[in-house]
This record gives structure tokens, sequence and C-alpha cells, in this order.
């Protein structure tokens, strides 16, 4: 039987650790039968190491989503390789550390607009230099955490990711035309790279040991790299604008 990806291409980004969410995604996908290209930043080396470690090889290619050579090459380096596209993973995410841990009412706008344009704007960006290769329509699936709330030590995260559920929206409102879907994955705290960036994750994370229904695990990346590929497939054909949760039902409950 063949896999629910079978002869889709994929663009995946942020693939950092084996332990990161997009990791998964990538391997997943590769196992339900997508070719795959990933793209890294700012150390390739580093992607192309944990890349060695998925099912099949696959071509890492740099990518700043806040650069504009490198995202008006995109289309052109990654068409050389898999002739189009199909689905596009957005797993970005970065905020300067006086943005993180607390300092919410003393962070200047310089490291505001940092976290914006990385976080959220580049899902707009990302999803524009791939679109030539999506003429066949396709998915963009990207990584939030839940924007409804302000988290402990979260800080200017949250509207960060509150922006790009917001960017999300609107994009499927607008690339709807072209059969593209946009949707997010909410997941819950990983303890991935992306984690350890944020002073305090702990508090951030001990919130799941009270309130999720379903057990949590911070070491156990996967399901949510499963919510990622099911909404890669044709399994969504008319799902857009959503945002699924891989929480453990936390979402849905009060303190």
């Amino acid at each position: 039987m063949s896999g629910i990806l079978e002869g889709k291409r994929i663009l995946i980004t942020g693939v950092l650790m084996e332990s990161s969410i997009a990791f998964h995604a990538a391997k997943l996908a590769q196992e339900q039968g997508a070719e795959i290209i990933l793209t890294a930043f700012p150390r390739p080396t580093l992607t192309e190491r944990i890349a060695k470690k998925l099912p099949k090889p696959t071509k890492v290619i740099e990518l700043d989503v806040t650069n504009d050579e490198h995202l008006g090459r995109l289309a052109d380096v990654v068409g050389e390789e898999l002739g189009g596209l199909d689905g596009v993973v957005h797993s970005i995410g970065f905020a300067p550390q006086d943005a993180l841990g607390g300092n919410f009412l003393n962070t200047p706008f310089e490291s505001v607009a940092t976290a914006m344009h990385v976080s959220a704007f580049s899902l707009k960006s990302l999803t524009m230099a791939c679109l030539p290769l999506m003429q066949n329509g396709g998915s963009v699936v990207g990584l939030t955490f839940d924007a409804q709330f302000a988290w402990p030590q979260y800080d200017w995260m949250g509207p960060a990711k509150a922006a790009l559920e917001a960017t999300s929206r609107y994009m499927a409102r607008d690339l709807g035309k072209q059969n593209i879907r946009c949707n997010l994955i909410s997941a819950g705290p990983i303890g991935s790279m992306a984690a350890k960036s944020i002073p305090g994750f702990s508090d951030l994370a001990s919130v799941w040991d009270t309130r999720s229904p379903l057990e949590w695990d911070l070491k156990d990346p996967e399901p949510a790299g499963r919510g990622i590929v099911a909404l890669l497939s044709d399994w969504f054909p008319k799902t857009t604008g959503e945002i699924i949760h891989v929480d453990g039902g936390l979402h849905a409950i009060g303190a």
C-alpha cells in the first residue's frame, strides 16, 4: 500500500535537531512516499549532518527567510532538484533574547520587529517564493504555539505567533483560488533547540503536567510531525485557514 504522500514534493524548513518537529515531519514524509528538500540557516552543515539520519538522502539548501536574494533564487534551486512543489512546511521562529524570559515590558521595538519578521512575515515570503513551483495547488503547513493565551516566559514570541496565525488565515483567503491550502499545527511544548532558547522554558512546559487531558511527552515530537504530514496529504482537501491542535487537549481545558 502506497503512503499518503506518494508522489508529493515537499520543502521543509527548520530541521535543526533530531528532536525537532520538523525532523520528524521530514522522516514521516519520506516514509509516506514524498520527495523532500530541506532548507537551513544559519548553519546548513548542521542540518546536513542531521539529514543523514533520515530514511533517504536529501538535499539541504541555505535559506535565510529575511534575505531577499535567498528568497529570489529559491524557486530555481528547488525547481532544478524536484521540478515543482506540492507542499511547504514552515517551521521557523526566532526572537532575540531580550524579547523572551519575562522582559516583555522592556523589549525594544528592534527586537520585536526581528521576531515578527522571522516568525510571522516569513510564512508569507517563503510561500510566495515557492509559489511558481506550485502550479497544481498544494498545501502550506506552519507551526504555532497557541496564541490565544499569554504564556510564562514566552513574551514577544506570543504576539509573533498571533501574527503568524493571522497571516495563515489571510493566505488561505488569497491563495484558495489557486487551490493552495494554508493551515497550522498548534503543538504542545517539545524539548527542541527552539525551546532551549527560551529562558525559563520549564515554567511554560510545566503547565502540561497538570492541565493536559492526554499525557504529554516533551521528548516526543512525532505526534506533531504526524499532524503536519496529514495536512500535507490529500486527506484534508477542503481544509484551509485552520489551526489543528496537537497539544494533548490542553487548549480545551480551563484552569
